[in-house]
């Protein structure tokens, strides 16, 4: 039996839907976002996670919270799960980005933000200390936000910084899947809505089975 990690995204969020720059702004979920976090929680608890750890951000929390009181688990906060720090653009939408740092805004770095090398390293680095107080066969279901799970399991797989572009983004309250394998982790699942199922493939032994 192989270690499992689900990276769930937050639910939605008035600011997301004005496509506002979150960053560390403590913004809580809408009405839509708590349905969505209330269905995750349906799907997820099914599979019987060992452990739940979240952002300390109340859309994270919250999220986390309605899997905990479903699978009958406490939620562990870990602050460095925190979205990645958007400095000057908090708050901002991306027209008002676009028009007052015209620059910047083509490399989506934020005056006094963070940059993506120290966000993936913090996340992929609690990823990692968490996991590893599972059992052999453990589920742990980390609850983050978009950029910060994308840049965590980026570094956690270890590709090149060039390379994390290639992994597109999260929707409101879905998950990306990863396993421990004999190499190091791997992405089952991106962006998924809906329960993993096994894969049965000619790609490679790695594909069914460690």
């Amino acid at each position: 039996m192989s270690r499992r990690v689900i990276c769930l995204r937050h639910g939605q969020t008035l600011w997301n839907v004005e496509h506002r720059f979150q960053g560390h702004s403590d913004i809580p979920l809408d009405e839509t976002g708590v349905a969505q976090a209330a269905r995750a929680a349906s799907l997820l608890a099914s599979l019987r996670p060992s452990m739940i750890v979240s952002s300390d951000l109340q859309r994270a929390l919250v999220t986390a919270s309605a899997l905990g009181r479903v699978a009958g688990l406490d939620v562990t906060v870990d602050k460095d799960l925190r979205e990645r720090g958007g400095g000057e653009w908090e708050g901002l939408t991306r027209e008002e980005i676009s028009a007052g740092w015209p620059r910047e805004f083509v490399s989506w770095e934020a005056p006094g933000g963070e940059q993506v090398a120290e966000v993936a390293e913090r996340v992929s680095t609690s990823i990692r200390r968490w996991a590893a107080e599972l059992d052999s066969d453990g589920l742990l279901v980390v609850v983050s936000h978009g950029a910060a799970i994308r840049l965590g399991i980026a570094r956690l797989m270890g590709l090149p910084e060039e390379l994390w572009p290639a992994l597109g983004g999260l929707g409101n309250c879905s998950w990306s899947v990863l396993e421990e394998g004999r190499k190091g982790w791997r992405l089952l699942e991106h962006n998924a809505g809906t329960l993993p199922e096994p894969v049965q493939s000619d790609d490679s032994p790695e594909a069914t089975e460690d």
